[in-house]
């Protein structure tokens, strides 16, 4: 039987992403710093909508774009370009769509970020959730209604979290984990969340709470734990000169989803998001950081370390026969409105 459910949905909101890379460090008051890297594109959910599709996975998007250049282009790239379902998102009259300036500087980035609240909830957006296999949700500290519902219709909830400003990192945000299929949090939310000072000991309090636990340590790799089969994995990170992090978590998140729905071992999962995430971070980052089938097909065929070769071998019957078109990077200026 075929099963013609989204492979993914995704509600959140959406920034237009300005990205300048090459700075040395951020500016100082007063001062003007003048960089060579500089691109543009969707930000936010964008980034897990464009990740997962290019990974051929059938995406539907709830999100909210301001009926503005900013909304209008961000549209054209989902839609037009990486064929990303937006039916149930939303044009907002009167409503500035998101403008986030990220600047990357020593393997980070720092955000500025002009824009309100949206004028839809993700409840809203979403309604009652249509079927679909999976679902990338945002952990936040008051829960939406939204995940449960997906969750009831039996969707497979994959969460991840953000930082906490208040610094409370209340565990009442862990009991959503009763909802969760996986949960894949970096490294600091792990620990604070649990309580334990080492991303090993936060994996082993988390994997009592979720089948399926990931926790993300940037440079050091990803480890992991699978009750539903009983596998533990811990992968390095590449090694990979770092242009722009931006929205590398939600290229790891969606490449561990494409993996999971294709029934890998847990190991191959984590060392194919960690891989993705890796080339992600070459280009500007945002949405069009993603390097699809087509991206990992180009490092596989290049690749000439034999111990990675060994390490990766599995890619060479997981990739499809046919990679796909180039991806598209993000452009340093974005194209006039057509008329």
């Amino acid at each position: 039987m075929v099963d013609d459910r989204p492979e993914v949905l995704l509600t959140g909101l959406l920034f237009y992403d300005l990205v300048l890379t090459g700075l040395g460090k951020p500016p100082t008051p007063g001062e003007e710093i003048w960089t060579g890297g500089m691109g543009c594109g969707p930000g936010g959910i964008a980034n897990l909508a464009v990740a997962a599709a290019r990974f051929g996975l059938s995406t539907s998007l709830a999100t909210v774009f301001g009926d503005d250049f900013y909304g209008s282009h961000c549209q054209e790239v989902l839609a037009g370009q990486e064929g990303v379902d937006l039916s149930l998102s939303r044009v907002a009259d009167g409503w500035h769509t998101p403008v986030t300036v990220s600047l990357a500087h020593a393997g980070d980035r720092s955000l500025i970020t002009h824009g309100q609240e949206p004028p839809y909830s993700q409840d809203v957006l979403i309604g009652d959730p249509p079927e679909a296999r999976t679902a990338l949700v945002h952990l936040e500290a008051e829960p939406r209604a939204w995940p449960a519902k997906a969750a009831a219709n039996g969707t497979q909830i994959y969460a991840d979290v953000g930082w906490d400003p208040t610094q409370r990192w209340s565990t009442d945000l862990l009991d959503q984990l009763a909802l969760c299929h996986a949960f894949l949090p970096n490294e600091a939310e792990a620990m604070a969340y649990t309580r334990t000072d080492s991303a090993v000991a936060a994996l082993g309090t988390l994997c009592e709470l979720v089948p399926v636990a990931v926790v993300t340590r940037g440079g050091e790799g990803a480890v992991a734990v699978d009750q539903t089969t009983g596998e533990y994995a811990d992968v390095p990170a590449l090694d990979i000169d770092v242009l722009d992090a931006t929205g590398a978590g939600d290229v790891f998140g969606a490449s561990f989803v494409a993996a999971s729905l294709g029934g890998w071992p847990l190991a191959e999962r984590l060392r194919f998001a960690v891989l993705a995430a890796g080339l992600s971070v070459g280009h500007h980052g945002g949405a069009l950081a993603a390097p699809g089938w087509y991206g990992v097909d180009r490092w596989w065929r290049a690749l000439t370390d034999p111990e990675l070769k060994r390490a990766y071998g599995f890619l060479a019957e997981r990739m499809p026969k046919d990679p796909g078109p180039p991806v598209r990077y993000a452009p340093v200026t974005p194209p006039a409105p057509r008329h």
